[in-house]
């Protein structure tokens, strides 16, 4: 087995073997693009060596002899003091998770190379800052030392020196600090720095493995639904230096705004920089567009190079270069991160440019990622008071209490929403950075770390914010003069850059064309139907605006909880004979109607799903210990249930109180009638009843529906039943005799298949059991395909078998939830039903599920 390929080398395992940075290199090294030659080491060796524990000496052996391989290229040996050979190791995994793994640049150096390579070069300052940079990262990648040591002996220095910056550090400096880093690595590891270059490198490689497992890479890949077993290649290449001098550059560019999808070269760098300065938020970078002042034969390839790779790629890229004595060379290109607006705006002009197709189009959008059109801003119509204003870096807009330490944003987000307030945020930082709803930081450009994770979650970012000062020690900040404490709440504007004290009120955005094109081509090709849960006309509304195509879920109970309506409600649950009882009803009903008129006027002409009353009645009534009246109180205890959710609720409450489901129908049929009256277009009726598992349930029920509707005169409806209940699921083909349309209630359905209470295990064991990887998803958000999804299988079957005619949907959460969604298709479902806001994630989601499922049949019919 070949464990080691040079860049320039044949390879045919791809992407999963070489990683997507080594595949990258390889590709533009073969189309003669400007790369420092170099080799990538393949996931397959850090598989192998994970399971064993250290490099295995195949590997070790292949690495040598392609580093002899460089030296023989390019004239130069490593470890030498008279003409060094320099190497960089980087990692890059199948899957980009942009800094959650490890880098250590400059390897080969000591100080006795340092001392040659300033003899070489006649740049002390060159050499000596290359070599502390080795010990810097060698000592906290590779020996584990905590960063901050070499962090404070810099920041020491400086303060001794009276600087602020360490491009101010001279060459006598540069030596000093080196010596310093060599003391703090003898004293934290007890021995000395090694100055063996083939150690340095073996040991690199190992650790870049290593850095696989790290906490932050495990919950970046959680967070993304990475595969811990994919592994990471290592790429090492010969270092070019950004940080040679004035002539010198490194930078970050993509080939179209990232923020926008703007067809125009975006990015930034730095002058007399190397690797990780631009991403580190130490200097504030310049903007791609200075660079053509500055370096213009350097800028003038770096566009070639870079509208190259699109055309090569067809996608956006994402290109991290560096400019030697003037010389520019690419070090790495992928798939641009990008908000939702920008992947839109190319997927969209990609078609117009005839380099994709709209099929492939509607493929490439990641459906979670559309949410981010749909997520607030500030109300332009309020006047605020801005704090200060930094590089509006994702866009969006959030409010939130300041948070400082990125430890402490799980325990507060349980409470309240966060705001993520820091310096710069490194790749440690990954799990604040998901708990909070937005970030700030003082340092850093539109490429730092902050910023691109922050786009990639769809979160507000403000990076780079000068007017903001962190004091991590004592938990304050001074943001453009004001006092900031730990808890204080602030809103940031992603979208404009603009930090306000306090929360502002914030508006829902309105959809750009881009959108409505993807969204229009999705719709082409899906399957699924895409129906909204919605319970009152202005949901209705909101959902239809987002291309709903019917109400699959209108849940009652909640139209019941308006203050105007509770003391009926409670009237009619706490009446002491059928009389008072029948009052309070009679009260309700006009009501209902009320709310069934407005939400059929909403969805005229698409079908509604009425969930008659579904929970049990205590949820209505106030605490035993708070009712002041003896009979009444005497009455709410004895309708206490130990365990409510399985109890006396749904068909159980329909069938002992048949009142209540006769009211409820009543009020639906008079609202069909008064609504065709108006409109001319009768309403599509589904009446649904709750929590049946047994056939003579619905049955009765059934028969209580066309009685009731018979009673009112007559309308055209549905009658079918929520399955929600393992029984129902396995007696499918029994229900299915007495019902037109089944909808899977899959939030209930997954809670008791598992036997897990929502509300107890979130936040509880469940918490547990996703980070200690018992489970891969929450099966509250994902559905469980292997236990809730067989029963689903078995559902829709038997149902089917039974009632050839039967209409099928799944109206829980996991409507809105693309894996979900893929199921739903592969097993035959008519429709998905979910939140308004979700709407346009549905249609998506559903069209990608049938595109591959179209792919995949293509591929079978072509031998694969």
């Amino acid at each position: 087995m070949t464990f080691v390929y040079d860049f320039d080398e044949r390879c045919d395992g791809g992407r999963a073997l070489l990683g997507g940075k080594g595949l990258g290199l390889a590709e533009m090294t073969q189309l003669g693009l400007p790369v420092p030659p170099g080799f990538t080491v393949t996931t397959e060796a850090c598989r192998l060596a994970s399971e064993r524990g250290s490099l295995p000496g195949a590997v070790l052996d292949e690495i040598l002899d392609h580093v002899r391989s460089l030296e023989a290229r390019s004239g130069k040996r490593f470890g030498s003091e008279t003409n060094p050979l320099l190497l960089s190791v980087r990692s890059g995994g199948p899957i980009s998770m942009p800094g959650m793994m490890e880098t250590v640049l400059n390897l080969g150096m000591n100080r006795a190379t340092a001392r040659g390579i300033s003899r070489l070069t006649g740049d002390k300052r060159f050499a000596f800052d290359a070599y502390r940079r080795l010990l810097q990262m060698y000592g906290s990648v590779v020996a584990g030392i905590d960063a901050t040591r070499f962090e404070q002996a810099i920041e020491l220095l400086k303060e001794r020196r009276g600087i602020r910056l360490d491009s101010q550090l001279t060459a006598s400096d540069f030596s000093e600090l080196a010596g310093w880093f060599e003391a703090i690595f003898r004293e934290q590891t007890g021995r000395e720095f090694p100055t063996d270059p083939r150690e340095q490198l073996t040991s690199a490689v190992a650790a870049v493995f290593a850095s696989w497992e790290a906490p932050r890479a495990r919950v970046y890949r959680h967070e993304y639904r990475i595969s811990d077993d994919l592994g990471t290649a290592v790429n090492v290449m010969e270092m070019v230096f950004g940080n040679r001098d004035a002539r010198s550059a490194t930078g970050v560019c993509f080939s179209r705004s990232p923020a926008t999808g703007d067809r125009r070269l975006f990015g930034e760098f730095l002058v007399d920089a190397q690797g990780e300065d631009v991403v580190a938020g130490t200097r504030t970078p310049q903007p791609i567009d200075r660079m053509k002042e500055l370096f213009p034969a350097a800028f003038g390839e770096l566009e070639r190079a870079v509208a190259e790779l699109e055309r090569h790629y067809r996608d956006v890229q994402d290109v991290e270069f560096t400019i030697e004595h003037d010389r520019l060379f690419l070090l790495q290109t992928r798939s641009a991160k990008r908000t939702a607006a920008a992947a839109l705006r190319a997927a969209v002009s990609f078609v117009e440019e005839g380099l994709i197709d709209r099929r492939e189009a509607v493929q490439r959008i990641e459906p979670a990622a559309v949410e981010q059109l749909l997520h607030p801003a500030i109300d332009p119509a309020v006047p605020v008071d801005v704090a200060a204003v930094g590089l509006a870096a994702s866009p969006g807009a959030a409010c939130g209490a300041v948070v400082f330490d990125a430890d402490d944003v799980a325990a507060a987000a349980l409470e309240k929403d966060v705001i993520l307030v820091r310096p710069e945020t490194t790749a440690d930082d990954i799990h604040g950075l998901i708990g909070a709803v937005g970030v700030l930081t003082a340092r850093g450009g539109m490429t730092s770390h902050a910023a691109v994770v922050a786009r990639g979650m769809g979160k507000p970012c403000v990076a780079g914010c000068g007017s903001l000062h962190v004091d991590l020690e004592n938990r304050t900040a001074d943001l453009g003069g004001h006092l900031l404490l730990e808890g204080d709440v602030i809103t940031v504007d992603g979208t404009t850059g603009r930090v306000v004290l306090g929360a502002v009120p914030l508006v829902e955005p309105e959809p750009n064309a881009d959108f409505q094109v993807v969204l229009e081509w999705a719709d082409e090709e899906r399957a699924l139907g895409v129906r909204a849960n919605a319970d009152t006309p202005e949901d209705a509304l909101r959902a239809r605006q987002n291309g709903a195509e019917g109400i699959g879920l209108c849940r009652t109970e909640h139209m019941f909880m308006a203050e105007d309506r509770l003391p009926v409600v409670r009237q009619m649950i706490l009446a002491s004979t059928d009389e008072e009882r029948s009052a309070a009803l009679a009260r309700l009903l006009p009501m209902q109607q009320r709310d069934f008129e407005g939400i059929f006027e909403a969805m005229t002409g698409l079908p509604v799903t009425i969930r008659l009353l579904d929970p049990p009645l205590h949820e209505f009534l106030p605490p035993a210990e708070e009712i002041e009246d003896e009979p009444t109180r005497e009455r709410v205890v004895a309708l206490h249930e130990a365990n409510p959710m399985l109890g006396t609720r749904g068909c159980r409450l329909g069938l002992q109180w048949p009142g209540i489901y006769e009211m409820q129908v009543r009020a639906i049929a008079r609202a069909a009638r008064a609504v065709e009256r108006r409109t001319g277009v009768a309403p599509q009726i589904e009446i649904m009843h709750p929590l049946v598992a047994f056939e003579e349930e619905l049955a009765r029920l059934q028969e209580l529906t066309a009685r009731t509707v018979a009673e009112e005169g007559g309308i055209a409806y549905r009658c079918g039943t929520m399955i929600e209940l393992p029984r129902a699921a396995l007696r499918a083909g029994d229900l299915a005799r007495h019902a037109d349309f089944f909808s899977f209630g899959t939030n209930d359905l997954t809670q008791t298949v598992l036997g897990f209470s929502r509300d107890d295990a979130q936040g509880r064991f469940l918490t547990y059991y996703l980070e200690h990887g018992v489970l891969a998803d929450d099966p509250f958000a994902t559905l469980d395909v292997e236990g809730v999804g067989e029963l689903i299988r078995v559902a829709v079957e038997r149902g089917r078998f039974a009632n050839p005619d039967l209409h099928v949907g799944v109206c829980g959460e996991h409507g809105g939830d693309p894996a979900s969604i893929a199921f739903c298709h592969e097993a035959g479902l008519d429709y998905v039903s979910c939140s308004p806001f979700r709407v346009p994630v549905a249609r998506l989601a559903a069209a990608q599920a049938a595109l591959a499922q179209v792919n995949e049949t293509a591929y079978v019919l072509a031998g694969g």
